[in-house]
């Protein structure tokens, strides 16, 4: 029996190991390890690139986030814009008055009086509109409106153009050689006087609320000035060499713009009150 165990135990070999199915089943699960791997990846990355591309929290994105709305109307450039140069600050175009239609008003005033020899105002282009806002008084048509427009030859001109059912109606002109010879460092416009008062026949009888407005030129060490009228107080616009404050009047007032300029320091450089060229009650 010994002997016949020995001789099977060299003819009896055990069955050989599938190598080949071992590898083929090793990659399959290696293939489908790294697709769900590749899957995972996806999973976590998807998200973040559509964050992305939406903007994430809309402060990014910016091709494809919307526009801001704008606080106020479109401003044109100057650049681009035929005629006088705009305003350099904010609140000098008022009352839904836009710059074409301050620019059509100075141009048709300066049409009207360019025939007289004695006042030289050339055209439109030449001008910068500092203020242009609606007629509010008591004989003042509905769609009325006054415009500002100033220039640097000769020094300091300014041309006061009033429009009346779309056409010029008025217009006053004024340089600094007509300023007196012992002006300050503010020289309010005497001459601008319709733009923050009523006609002296509506004496105590002002049609309210009243758009009013004052404008004159500045020294170049006056870093602001501010306007007292009524019972408001406003800080006026600069605008290369002229200062512009306006405001609306709700009650009648009985005394001129009440007008103060300071250095950048604080300093109080011109006060009104004591500028003896200043009228101060109103008729």
């Amino acid at each position: 029996m010994r002997v016949l165990l020995a001789e099977d135990a060299y003819t009896i070999r055990p069955s050989p190991a599938p190598y080949t199915a071992i590898r083929k089943r090793g990659r399959r699960e290696r293939k489908q390890r790294a697709a769900a791997v590749a899957a995972l990846i996806s999973l976590c990355t998807l998200p973040a690139v559509a964050y992305t591309l939406a903007g994430g929290d809309r402060e990014r994105g910016t091709h494809t986030a919307a526009p801001k709305p704008s606080d106020g109307p479109p401003r044109t450039s100057a650049a681009t814009m035929p005629g006088p140069t705009h305003s350099a600050a904010e609140g000098q175009l008022l009352d839904g008055i836009t710059f074409t239609q301050a620019f059509d008003g100075l141009e048709k005033c300066l049409t009207a009086e360019r025939g007289a020899p004695s006042a030289p105002l050339g055209k439109a282009e030449a001008y910068r509109i500092i203020l242009a806002a609606k007629s509010t008084g008591s004989s003042a048509p509905e769609d009325s409106f006054h415009v500002v427009g100033v220039r640097e030859q000769p020094a300091g001109m300014r041309v006061v153009c009033d429009i009346e059912d779309g056409e010029a109606s008025g217009i006053t002109t004024g340089t600094s050689d007509d300023d007196p010879p012992d002006v300050g460092p503010v020289v309010p416009d005497l001459n601008s006087r319709d733009l923050f008062q009523q006609m002296g026949i509506d004496k105590g009888r002002w049609k309210l609320p009243f758009r009013w407005a004052v404008v004159g030129t500045v020294d170049p060490a006056v870093a602001e000035v501010s306007v007292s009228y009524g019972s408001a107080t406003r800080q006026a616009a600069l605008d290369h060499g002229w200062f512009v404050a306006s405001g609306m009047l709700r009650h009648q007032a009985t005394a001129s713009p009440h007008i103060r300029g300071y250095d950048s320091a604080g300093k109080l450089l011109y006060d009104s009150d004591q500028d003896k060229h200043w009228t101060q009650p109103l008729p």
